[in-house]
């Protein structure tokens, strides 16, 4: 089975996830899709310890469910926001948005 978010196929990144986790995925990826929410009025209210905790779940969460790159991005969070840093912040959360607009989960057989 796969799923898609939008029809722009071409632009697509395919991630393989294990068909035990068919029930939890679509509830993780609305998850981070909220998490992009949390970051931008966090970021807007200058709270780093908020972004440096979404970044740190992130990272440990996004492989267990089969989403290397949500980890990947997650630690950067993480890191920018040690680093007080805001334009990587910014940077991040659009490669996150980028990542869950493009994302097709594909389960393997």
């Amino acid at each position: 089975m796969t799923t898609r978010p939008n029809a722009n196929e071409g632009n697509a990144l395919t991630v393989h996830i294990d068909p035990g986790l068919k029930d939890i995925v679509p509830g993780f990826l609305e998850n981070r899709r909220r998490d992009v929410q949390t970051l931008e009025t966090a970021l807007r209210q200058n709270n780093l310890a908020q972004v440096h905790i979404i970044g740190h779940r992130m990272k440990g969460d996004g492989g267990g469910y089969g989403f290397d790159a949500i980890s990947m991005l997650g630690a950067a969070l993480e890191q920018a926001a040690a680093r007080a840093d805001r334009d990587a912040i910014r940077q991040h959360t659009a490669e996150l948005i980028d990542f869950l607009a493009r994302v097709t989960v594909v389960y393997r057989k």
